[in-house]
């Protein structure tokens, strides 16, 4: 089988999963609204009381059953649960199919700012003409989409050692020095003192605000990639001298850095060219506006912003694009686990991905809630993970899978965190968010054509598990032969 050739590869490519676009565009945003330095604290927090844990597990399984999802679950769990292995694969290939449009609105602001030779522009037309197709077809989210998945689909054709490996030790160094060149830039801005003192401005008030504990729940569990089931697929080629417990959080510590950095540079940035109100309202604006519209027009007042926004969105791109390898490389190793070849399985997902990704690609509402949907989905996938764990056995699972193979022993708080804090966790998680989503949509919230109704949402659950509970036999069957 291939394999990672060295661990400094392996944990490249474990952050590339790990960091990506919500690091650099949600992060600042989320932090700004939510008091700053209290939310960091709740996000910190969370990273050891959610994240780490959920990666620790599923580097774990994979390593031990060297099987994708879906074998890994019938494998480790039993057979008649093989169908939540199914449905937290789904969930992430769900959200490749929207995230290749993602990865391809970088790669076209990238290249748009770098040929740029305008001495202003609209940046609110510009972002319409693209998402509205006014600019003809090859410059469009449909061509940059497929451009994306093709580039994506020939790295991973290469394989983990040749494609995965060799691209991320690439990526993931570049990307830290792209952001951490942008940082010193910031440095010299008139408002870096401000918007350092507004980021890192620590209430102890604030802490009693539920909303900054569930906000920094959910970007913890959103942007380390745990519950995705992403590291599980790559630990499948690990070695035995790869340690869970020490690459998990070397890959944990390194996205929240990456996070951090994304915000000294785009707080101070934001805080230089508007006043605290302007400054709050920008941030409050959606992920979309703020990447493509708000931050453009900030960077491009400034002395270099043209050289910046340019070093700005090669960074999203990466980020974004190492991020989509780990969600191409899931869906083919579980139909690599039923017998197809990576060619095969790699045409076959390339073609899916991309059809699926029209919708999001054509209607940025579709992509909405798409994004909803499955975002919400990847809380349930972290859920499953536990209960897979507790029928496996939470302390046998600690003693025999993980501090057998690790050099830095867990012990049973790591038993009490899975078996009593996660689910907790997820339980305020996704009643909080059903609860945003009705308020959100009101008389909408029972429109499964709405983008954020919980109506929506269940139903699109509901076609997947149904499907996956009725095929459960002839998917184990398969996966026997």
């Amino acid at each position: 089988m291939d394999k990672f050739k060295s661990k400094l590869g392996f944990i490249f490519a474990g952050l590339g999963m790990a960091v990506g676009a919500g690091n650099i565009w949600r992060f600042p945003r989320v932090a700004a609204q939510n008091g700053g330095g209290a939310f960091i604290f709740t996000w910190a927090l969370f990273l050891f009381l959610w994240s780490l844990p959920l990666l620790i597990i599923e580097f774990s399984i994979g390593r031990k059953t060297k099987m994708g999802l879906i074998g890994s679950f019938k494998e480790l769990v039993g057979e008649k649960y093989t169908w939540m292995g199914g449905f937290i694969g789904f969930v992430s290939t769900a959200i490749m199919f929207y995230y290749s449009v993602v990865t391809g609105w970088f790669l076209r602001y990238f290249i748009k700012f770098l040929i740029n030779t305008e001495k202003s522009i609209n940046t609110q037309n510009l972002w319409n003409n693209f998402v509205e197709f006014k600019n003809g077809f090859f410059d469009s989210p449909v061509f940059y989409q497929f451009i994306a998945m093709t580039i994506t689909g020939f790295v991973v054709y290469f394989g983990v050692s040749k494609g995965i490996e060799k691209a991320n030790t690439f990526l993931i160094p570049s990307l830290f020095v792209l952001l951490i060149f942008a940082m010193i830039n910031v440095f010299f801005l008139s408002g870096f003192s401000k918007g350092m003192e507004f980021l890192f401005n620590f209430n102890l008030k604030d802490l009693l605000d539920h909303k900054v504990w569930v906000n920094g729940l959910t970007q913890s569990a959103w942007s380390t990639g745990a519950g995705w089931g992403l590291i599980l697929t790559y630990s499948i080629y690990t070695t035995k001298k790869d340690d869970p417990v020490i690459s998990s959080t070397v890959i944990s510590l390194g996205n929240n850095s990456a996070s951090l950095i994304a915000a000294i540079i785009i707080v101070p940035t934001i805080f230089s060219f508007n006043s605290v109100d302007a400054s709050l309202k920008i941030m409050s604006s959606s992920n979309q506006g703020f990447a493509f519209i708000h931050l453009p027009f900030v960077f491009l007042k400034m002395s270099f912003g043209n050289v910046l926004i340019v070093i700005f969105f090669l960074a999203l791109f990466f980020a974004a694009f190492s991020s989509l390898i780990s969600l191409l490389e899931l869906p083919v190793r579980i139909l690599m686990d039923f017998g197809l070849t990576r060619k095969r399985a790699i045409l076959f997902v390339i073609m899916i991905g991309f059809l699926f990704g029209l919708p999001s690609a054509l209607d940025i509402r579709v992509f909405n809630n798409q994004d909803w949907v499955w975002g919400l989905g990847l809380m349930v996938s972290g859920f499953f993970f536990v209960i897979g764990l507790r029928k496996y056995g939470i302390n046998r699972f600690r003693v025999e899978v993980i501090n057998k193979n690790s050099h830095m022993k867990l012990n049973k708080i790591f038993n009490f965190i899975v078996k009593y804090l996660i689910p907790i966790e997820f339980l305020f998680m996704i009643t909080w968010w059903f609860y945003q989503s009705f308020m959100w949509e009101g008389k909408n919230a029972f429109s499964i054509f709405s983008q954020y109704s919980p109506a929506s949402t269940i139903f699109q659950w509901g076609i997947i598990l149904i499907a996956l509970l009725l095929f459960n036999k002839k998917i184990i069957g398969i996966l026997k032969k």
